[in-house]
């Protein structure tokens, strides 16, 4: 079978949207979801909350029936939420809104790439829980080419359906690589200071492709306001949502590890 688009020989792996988490799913132990805008930043304010999410890929009227089947509230799209049904993917309304133990969140981005995943563990990253992420990567021993990570970065949709790579995305997921490789140096040395030299070293072999996605991020000195800017920051803030990408662009403010667990993500910190 032609396996050339895998990134094999990589413990560290990027790719763009659903299709390419299907792709480089089949050769990885775990897939970490990127949709900074807005989904797995909504994942992450629900869970630091208390709430367990389930993933929904369709916004249409099967998402009632499906929340109805797992008890759990619905959320709306943004311009639609009231007070009856406070619960959006908005990440500025979800924290405003009242605590509900169980959520279903639509979203045929950021769902769709964690149903991708089969089986696998699929963490919900973002700007504001990158570091937790990449520490709860190490500790768990993914990022090796035994145990390798398939980083997705979601993506938008043009009119047409096709892919249309999103810059936030690209930002978010370089920040969860660059976390892994800060996290693996100072491993190394910790084990240094303590006479520990000798002991096999552990290695996180990039993808060129997940570099690159580090090196973006490693290299944008202001990613807030190159966020604000970009194509969907822009939508969002002239759509009268500039709270949603504030909330999506505080750095680090997250310690919460949203983890997929019998079809919901919940804290695994």
């Amino acid at each position: 079978m032609d396996d050339w688009y895998l990134q094999s020989a990589h413990g560290v792996r990027f790719e763009w949207g659903p299709t390419g988490a299907e792709r480089l799913a089949a050769d990885a132990a775990c897939v970490v979801v990127v949709d900074v805008l807005s989904f797995t930043t909504a994942v992450t304010v629900a869970v630091e909350a208390g709430t367990r999410v389930f993933p929904y890929r369709w916004r249409d009227e099967t998402a009632s029936t499906f929340a109805d089947h797992v008890g759990a509230d619905l959320a709306v799209g943004r311009r639609m939420a009231t007070a009856a049904s406070p619960w959006s993917l908005s990440p500025a309304a979800l924290r405003r809104a009242p605590f509900t133990p169980r959520l279903v969140l639509p979203s045929p981005n950021g769902s769709a790439i964690a149903a991708s995943a089969g089986e696998l563990p699929v963490v919900a990253a973002a700007l504001r829980n990158a570091t937790a992420v990449s520490h709860w990567l190490v500790r768990e021993g993914y990022g090796t080419t035994e145990r390798p990570i398939a980083v997705i970065a979601s993506g938008e949709r043009w009119p047409d359906g096709s892919l249309r790579p999103a810059m936030e995305d690209l930002l978010g997921a370089g920040a969860v690589i660059a976390g892994l490789q800060d996290q693996l140096e100072a491993a190394q040395a910790q084990a240094h200071a303590h006479a520990h030299a000798d002991s096999p070293a552990r290695t996180l072999a990039l993808s060129p492709e997940a570099s690159l996605a580090a090196t973006a991020f490693r290299t944008t000195s202001d990613v807030a306001a190159a966020v604000a800017a970009s194509v969907s920051g822009r939508e969002l803030v002239g759509g009268g949502f500039a709270e949603d990408v504030a909330v999506a662009t505080e750095p680090d403010t997250c310690t919460a590890v949203p983890v997929l667990v019998d079809g919901a993500f919940s804290d695994r910190c």
